[in-house]
């Protein structure tokens, strides 16, 4: 493989946003869900992702209950003029751990000045509305985000695990820049109607997840036993019982294609995701995860590989195959409000 350290290529993220590396940086996990972090081996993982070239840095004020921003606001600091910054709001937890979703105009400025503060800085490039309440007219939604474009508190806005029409009338109060959602080699419900939406739109397409929360890089051979007692993925359909079993099979091609590349599972996982841009005619930017400089710098490396017309057709029926929803809960999702 071509040296990790070989600055990823950039686009354009949409008609008129920023530049990013063509490969993204997801936080998350720095700060909880998947079990206990090193927290200097996650600042070093930072530092390798710019050496990499990834310079979206993607968080949201529920990680960690803000925690995640807050560990992030001396990377930004020190770096503020070389990344894309994006955040996120509209998920809240109370002290039970149950989740409310809030889109009303009056949360998004409170939030906002809250991610502010916890980032140590007086603007986020990018900001996504997490997920979508239907209750909020989407209308009232997106012209709150825009007075906070208008007042230079973000530069961008973003929307996350909405369908296809919903895009269309949110792009129509304000452009929208990014979409966030779910897309993998084993999650493709986003192709039914928002990848062509965004497409259409000239909106990129950032997938968190692409490699199905780890699943794909082959790391299971059990699960359940695998997984540290207090990593969420525990309760995640497609990682639990007979469903891990039957979805840890569907990784042959996978593994097959990895070996013919002298590349990793993840590698080819990532390539097949970044060359949706080629299949549908968009810019985009997935933004996988990781605590550890030696996976950031894998990752990194697979935007150099180019699968063939054969591999892909390989790799093609596996969504259609996999056993369980991604979430427990799918009512949040774009998938559920599909129709």
């Amino acid at each position: 493989m071509t040296d990790a350290f070989e600055k990823i290529r950039t686009v354009q993220l949409g008609t008129d946003g920023p530049r990013t590396g063509v490969q993204g940086f997801g936080a998350m996990g720095i700060s909880e869900f998947y079990g206990d972090t090193d927290q200097a081996a996650a600042r070093d993982t930072l530092d390798a992702a710019l050496e990499a070239g990834v310079t979206l840095i993607d968080t949201a004020d529920i990680y960690g209950r803000g925690a995640n921003e807050e560990f992030l606001a001396p990377f930004v600091a020190a770096h503020r003029d070389e990344i894309t910054l994006a955040s996120k709001f509209a998920i809240q937890r109370d002290s039970a751990d149950e989740r409310v979703i809030r889109n009303d105009p009056a949360y998004i400025r409170d939030a906002v000045e809250a991610s502010l503060r916890r980032l140590g800085a007086d603007h986020i490039d990018l900001y996504y509305m997490h997920r979508r309440d239907p209750h909020v007219p989407l209308s009232e939604s997106v012209g709150a985000m825009a007075e906070l474009v208008q007042q230079g508190k973000v530069r961008y806005l973003g929307l996350s695990e909405v369908t296809g029409s919903e895009l269309r009338e949110a792009h129509a109060v304000h452009p929208i820049t990014a979409l966030q959602s779910e897309w993998s080699v084993f999650s493709r419900d986003v192709e039914r109607s928002a990848v062509g939406a965004a497409a259409e739109l000239g909106v990129a397409f950032v997938p968190y997840s692409p490699l199905g929360r780890g699943f794909l890089t082959g790391a299971f051979a059990n699960a359940e036993q695998d997984l540290a007692k207090d990593d969420f993925r525990r309760f995640q359909p497609r990682f639990t019982g007979d469903n891990a079993k039957a979805n840890a099979a569907l990784l042959e091609p996978l593994r097959a294609i990895a070996d013919a590349h002298g590349a990793t599972p993840a590698q080819i996982a990532l390539a097949w995701v970044q060359q949706r841009a080629d299949v549908h005619g968009l810019t985009v930017v997935p933004i996988p995860g990781t605590r550890k400089r030696s996976r950031l710098l894998e990752n990194a490396a697979a935007t150099r590989i180019t699968l063939t017309a054969e591999e892909l057709a390989a790799l093609e029926p596996i969504a259609g195959r996999v056993a369980g929803d991604r979430y427990p809960d799918m009512s949040s999702t774009s998938a559920a409000r599909e129709g």
